[in-house]
């Protein structure tokens, strides 16, 4: 028993240290790389000048947010509470608009995005204020 046992731990052994010899390589392979700091830095640059503009959906500055939120409020006042969700729900309104969608979906859209929670249930008339506060606020 002794005989068989010992070929078979000599086996494994040898499988783990190539496997572990494999993981090894690979790991000296990237560590290689980032130590070009050229180009790191570069490529470092390029995510941040995309980080405010993601997915081309336009982001309102601080006058243009505050502009919205004036807007969302006129039209119920519980559409402008949450800032963020307000400005996040907005942008996906006007990436609508930049899509070339007709108005009667963008209206459609903004309501069914806006409503519910504090808003409560929105007529299709408020749809189509929303879109035109998220227009005339920074969706140019």
């Amino acid at each position: 028993m002794r005989r068989i046992t010992m070929p078979a731990a000599a086996l494994l052994a040898l499988a783990a240290l190539t496997a572990c010899s494999s993981g090894d390589d690979s790991s000296d392979k990237p560590a290689a790389k980032p130590k070009t700091s050229a180009t790191a830095s570069k490529s470092a640059a390029a995510p941040t000048a995309t980080a405010s503009r993601p997915s081309g959906i336009p982001s309102p500055d601080a006058a243009q947010t505050a502009a919205l939120i004036r807007a969302l409020s006129a039209v119920k006042s519980a559409l402008g509470a949450d800032e963020e969700k307000a400005v996040s729900r907005a942008r996906n309104v006007c990436l609508d608009m930049q899509q070339g969608k007709d108005d009667a979906t963008v209206a459609a859209n903004a309501k069914a995005r806006f409503e519910g929670g504090d808003a409560g249930t929105l007529t299709a008339e408020q749809g189509e204020q929303i879109a035109e506060g998220v227009k005339a606020s920074f969706c140019k």
